[in-house]
C-alpha cells in the first residue's frame, strides 16, 4: 500500500486518557492524507504492575494479587470514563472486564502452581498492550475515526523462545497483509498491540525490551511502509542524556547505525533491534515527542550529511564488569571465551563492551546490572568442573562501574579522537577501567567508576563540543 505511515505510541504517550486524546488527534491528522497503522504500549507502569502480581501469585500472596488486580482494573476503568462519552461506555467496560479476567486466569494458575512458566508469562503481560489499544481503538471511533483493535498474537509470527521472542518476517508478512491490509483498504485505522506476538502454532510470546518499537518496526517492513514515526516524551536523540548535560541538543538527524548504537549504549530512545527489519528496505524513522508536536524530532535513515567527528556521548550507570582468568595457563582462553559468551547468550545477557588481555589470558565484560543473576548462575553453570578444579579463577564481579559511549560515523580515520576522550576524561581526575573499540570505529565505549560517571559524560561532551 502507497505511502503508508507506521506510527508507535509509547507508554507515557498511552499513559491517561488526556494523552490517549492527543495521540488520537495525530491519528485523525494523519489519516486525512494517508493509509495509517498504529502500534501502541500498555500505559505507562502497567507492564511493572502486571509483573509484580505475577510475582505476588507465585509467592501465593492472595492479598497483594488482589490489591494489584484492583488497581489494574480501576486505572482502565477511570481512564476509559475519562476518554469515551458515556454512551459508549458499557461496549468498552465489557471489553476490560474482560481482558482482565484473562490476566486473573492466568494469575491464579500461576498461584496454584507456585511457579511462573514463560509462556504463561508472556501471554500476561501482554495484557496492557490490549487494554491500551481496545481504549485508544474505542476513542478514534467515538471521535469519527473508524477503527479497530487487533492482537498482534494474530500478525507477528516468532520463535519459541518465550521472554525474547525473534519474528519470522515470511510468515509474518503473510499474516500481516491477510489482517490488516484489509481494514486498510476499507478506510479503517488498525490498532495493533505492541510488544508481544504468538509461534506459528498460536503459542503466545514477547519480543523482550524495546518490545513495542520492534513490533513497529516488524509490521513497517512487512507492509512496505514509506514512514515510521515512534511517538516517545523525549524531543528526539540527543548529543547527550540532558538530565546529565544541560546543553545537550537534539540531533535533527543521525544514521541506522549511530541510532543502533546509541540505543545500545543507553540512549532511551529505542532498542536498537528496531532498526533492523528497516535497514534492508531504507524505511525512515521519526523520533518524536508526543508532549511537543511542534518540536521536529530527529530523522534516522540509512545515510546523512553530518559534519565529522562524534555526533553524541551516552551512558549507562546500571551495569555490572564481569572478570574471567584463567589459573592454569594450559586452559585455552579462547575457548573460555567462546564457552563464556555461549553461557552469557543462555541466559539472554547482552554483553555491552568487552576487552582482553593476551599475556594473562584473562578478559572482562560489561552487562546490565538486572541480568547479572541469571548470567552468573549460567556462567557457574557452564564452568563448574573449572572452578571446581581451581583450573579457573572465581568470577570477579565489580558493579561500582559506568559505562560512557561516544558515537558517530564520522569518527573513522580521525587521528587522536581516542585520546582527546583520555585527556578530557582525565582532567576531571576519573580513572578509567577498561575501553572497547570496534573495528568499524563507530563507538569507542569507556568503563569508569560509577561516581565518576557523570563528570567523564559531561568532559567529553565539552571536549567534542557536541551540541555547539
Amino acid at each position: 500500500m502507497k505511502h503508508l505511515l507506521v506510527m508507535k505510541f509509547g507508554g507515557t504517550s498511552m499513559g491517561s486518557a488526556a494523552r490517549m486524546r492527543v495521540a488520537g488527534s495525530i491519528c485523525a491528522e494523519q489519516m486525512r492524507q494517508r493509509p495509517v497503522v498504529i502500534v501502541v504500549s500498555a500505559m505507562s507502569k502497567v507492564t511493572d504492575l502486571l509483573l509484580d502480581t505475577l510475582r505476588k501469585a507465585e509467592g501465593d500472596d492472595r492479598a497483594g494479587l488482589d490489591a494489584n488486580l484492583a488497581q489494574l482494573e480501576e486505572r482502565h476503568l477511570q481512564t476509559c470514563r475519562e476518554l469515551l462519552p458515556p454512551e459508549n461506555h458499557v461496549s468498552a467496560l465489557e471489553a476490560i472486564h474482560s481482558i482482565i479476567a484473562d490476566f486473573r486466569r492466568i494469575a491464579q494458575g500461576i498461584m496454584m502452581l507456585g511457579e511462573r512458566p514463560p509462556r504463561s508469562v508472556d501471554e500476561a503481560v501482554a495484557v496492557g498492550e490490549r487494554l491500551s489499544a481496545h481504549l485508544i481503538a474505542a476513542h478514534l471511533e467515538a471521535s469519527g475515526v473508524p477503527a479497530k483493535p487487533v492482537n498482534a498474537a494474530e500478525v507477528v509470527v516468532t520463535d519459541a523462545v518465550f521472554g525474547n521472542a525473534t519474528p519470522l518476517m515470511g510468515p509474518t508478512r503473510e499474516r500481516a497483509r491477510k489482517t490488516l491490509l484489509p481494514l486498510l483498504e476499507a478506510g479503517i485505522l488498525p490498532v495493533v498491540t505492541g510488544f508481544n506476538g504468538a509461534t506459528l502454532d498460536g503459542r503466545p510470546t514477547t519480543l523482550g525490551r524495546g518490545g513495542s518499537d520492534f513490533s513497529a518496526s516488524i509490521l513497517a517492513a512487512v507492509l512496505h511502509a514509506s514512514d515510521l514515526w515512534i511517538w516517545t516524551d523525549v524531543d528526539g536523540i540527543m548529543t547527550a542524556d540532558p538530565r546529565l548535560v544541560p546543553n545537550a541538543a537534539v540531533l535533527p538527524e543521525v544514521t541506522y547505525a549511530e541510532a543502533a548504537e546509541l540505543a545500545y549504549n543507553g540512549a532511551k530512545v529505542l532498542h536498537p533491534r528496531t532498526l533492523a527489519p528497516l535497514v534492508a528496505k531504507g524505511i525512515p524513522v521519526w523520533s518524536k515527542n508526543s508532549f511537543a508536536l511542534d518540536k521536529p524530532g530527529t530523522r534516522i535513515a540509512p545515510t546523512v550529511d553530518a559534519p565529522h567527528g562524534p555526533r553524541a556521548v551516552t551512558s549507562m550507570g546500571n551495569v555490572a564488569l564481569v572478570s574471567v582468568e584463567p589459573a592454569n595457563p594450559e586452559l585455552n582462553s579462547v575457548m573460555v571465551m567462546s564457552r563464556a559468551l555461549a553461557a552469557l547468550a543462555q541466559a539472554n545477557a547482552e554483553v555491552l563492551a568487552m576487552t582482553s588481555s593476551s599475556y594473562r589470558q584473562n578478559f572482562c565484560f560489561l552487562i546490565r546490572r538486572d541480568e547479572l543473576p541469571h548470567a552468573m548462575a549460567s556462567l557457574e553453570t557452564a564452568f563448574a568442573l573449572e572452578l571446581a578444579h581451581s583450573y579457573l579463577k572465581p568470577f570477579m564481579v565489580d558493579e561500582n562501574v559506568g559505562l560512557l559511549a561516544i558515537v558517530g560515523e564520522g569518527m573513522k580515520g580521525a587521528p587522536g579522537m581516542a585520546g582527546r576522550m583520555f585527556t578530557a576524561i582525565s582532567r576531571e581526575n576519573v580513572n578509567i577501567i577498561a575501553i572497547a573499540q570496534g573495528s568499524s570505529e563507530l563507538t569507542i565505549a569507556i568503563v569508569v567508576r560509577r561516581e565518576g560517571l557523570e563528570k567523564a559524560v559531561r568532559a567529553v561532551h565539552d571536549e567534542c563540543r557536541l551540541g555547539k
